[in-house]
């Protein structure tokens, strides 16, 4: 459960600007042509909501990273482009993975949780003020620690979870005040207030005052209150292991193929990682927040609002979402994952967007959730279309001429090629040539400047990684090209 490689592992939130989880595979060349084309494909097909081209990308998209079973919704403007899955329910079985296959979401429950909790509070039951000890008296600093203080991660209280595989603790079951007991009954990791560091153990214990506030169980309130208003019939806290539309979970260790991976002891997860859904219920979820049909306006904004520290200091995170800009837009969103599964859920907010992916393998996601909100936020009305090969095809064109020695000028502009001596020309490719062929390409963004297209595109060598910064009129002209060192 660490903010590191496996970012999806173990409840974590999702940091907006660092979407792209990482990834241990470098693919060659003309197989990232391939992928690329597909980004610009799907970015294209949401621009007309051309399902087809989108569907297209994530098949292709399925099948390269090796992933057991994929399963998405796409909502732009509101209106839901896509929701597709892809791949197996159950490798043992060969069942396929379809629109009613139910994925453990992981930390995307937090969400959940703290709208459970803030519902209660615009009825008046409770308040995100209250203190922790009039609920459990006995936990440590319980008379200092507040509701809120458990949403935001900044109670103090030891994470259970901190690990990214299930150890021999989780294993076997465990009731939830227990597990409060022994997890926030001890020494805490900082003054409450005074840092943010992430913790499940908060949020079993928000679990638990909904449920000794409402007199439901947690999964219960969350049917009634939560799910079946909104209409997702396919989301279960939870779930009995005999439910037939559970997807089985994998996990892979040092590059190897899918095993079979067993689930957390029960009582493990309950607020902090409970729930199973599929993208489409999540996706009626996402626009339900949105626009304001689950929550007050004041409890909404408390949600989607960033914490400040006792020292002045903001976070990134709110009530079971993190909030964060991208190209200027708002963006809520959390991952998640538990044993043998990965989710992630990013909304947009100003343009009713959002993009649900879930997979039964633990970093089963890689990069896509990233891919997808770039397409969602980004605006490309303020990008001009430009005449020639992709942005990502040009800068490994560039890069592979620069190397070579040989530049084609007819493609620069007059002002680049007086700048671009031959002497420079000569010089870069002393200096590219050692480090053979880009691995693996990836287009790092895409943006306007001065009428022009500005892109970024990551090349991955086998000594070095390189960026490649390109300039381009409409009409396809390079009016600036620089590589450097990432």
């Amino acid at each position: 459960m660490t903010m590191n490689s496996r970012t999806a592992r173990r409840h974590r939130p999702l940091p907006i600007l660092h979407l792209a989880l990482s990834a241990c595979v470098l693919i060659p060349v003309v197989d990232f042509i391939v992928l690329s084309s597909g980004v610009q494909a799907a970015e294209a097909a949401l621009d007309r909501s051309d399902a087809a081209a989108i569907d297209a990308f994530l098949r292709a998209e399925a099948e390269k990273k090796g992933r057991v079973g994929l399963s998405v919704a796409v909502v732009k403007d509101g209106h839901l482009v896509l929701a597709k899955a892809y791949g197996k329910r159950s490798l043992e079985t060969g069942a396929a993975a379809d629109g009613n296959t139910l994925f453990a979401i992981g930390s995307v429950t937090k969400q959940l949780t703290c709208a459970s909790v803030l519902m209660l509070a615009d009825e008046g039951k409770l308040s995100p003020a209250d203190k922790v000890s009039k609920y459990y008296p006995g936990l440590t600093k319980a008379d200092e620690i507040t509701l809120l203080d458990l949403m935001h991660h900044t109670s103090g209280y030891p994470d259970y979870y901190p690990l990214d595989f299930v150890d021999r603790r989780m294993r076997r079951g465990i009731a939830p005040d227990e597990l409060i007991r022994q997890y926030a009954g001890g020494k805490l990791d900082f003054a409450p207030g005074t840092k943010w560091s992430y913790s499940n153990t908060g949020y079993i214990i928000l679990g638990r005052v909904v449920e000794k506030v409402s007199g439901l169980p947690l999964g219960r309130f969350m049917e009634q209150r939560l799910f079946k208003p909104l209409g997702m019939t396919r989301t279960v806290y939870e779930p009995e292991a005999g439910d037939e539309r559970l997807a089985k979970g994998y996990t892979a260790f040092a590059t190897g193929g899918p095993e079979r991976i067993d689930p957390e002891g029960r009582g493990w997860l309950e607020g902090a990682g409970g729930v199973y859904s599929t993208p489409t219920d999540m996706a009626a979820w996402s626009m339900a927040l949105m626009s304001g049909k689950v929550l007050q306006p004041g409890s909404l904004k408390l949600m989607t609002t960033q914490r400040e520290l006792a020292d002045g200091k903001l976070t990134d995170y709110g009530c079971g979402l993190s909030v964060s800009l991208r190209n200027g837009r708002r963006v809520w969103a959390h991952n998640g994952a538990v044993s043998g599964f990965a989710a992630a859920s990013s909304m947009v907010p100003s343009t009713r967007s959002a993009v649900i992916l879930m997979a039964n393998k633990e970093n089963g996601l890689a990069g896509l959730p990233g891919k997808l909100l770039a397409i969602l936020t980004q605006d490309e009305a303020q990008i001009p279309k430009v005449a020639g090969p992709s942005a990502d095809r040009l800068a490994l064109e560039m890069f592979e001429a620069l190397q070579s020695g040989k530049v084609d000028r007819k493609k620069f502009s007059d002002d680049f090629n007086l700048f671009l001596t031959d002497e420079k020309v000569r010089r870069a490719a002393a200096r590219l040539a050692p480090h053979g062929k880009a691995l693996k390409t990836e287009l790092l963004s895409r943006a306007e400047r001065g009428g022009m297209e500005v892109t970024r595109t990551s090349l991955q060598c086998s000594s070095i990684k390189l960026v490649v910064l390109i300039y381009r009129r409409p009409d396809g002209t390079v009016e600036q090209c620089f590589v450097d060192e990432e």
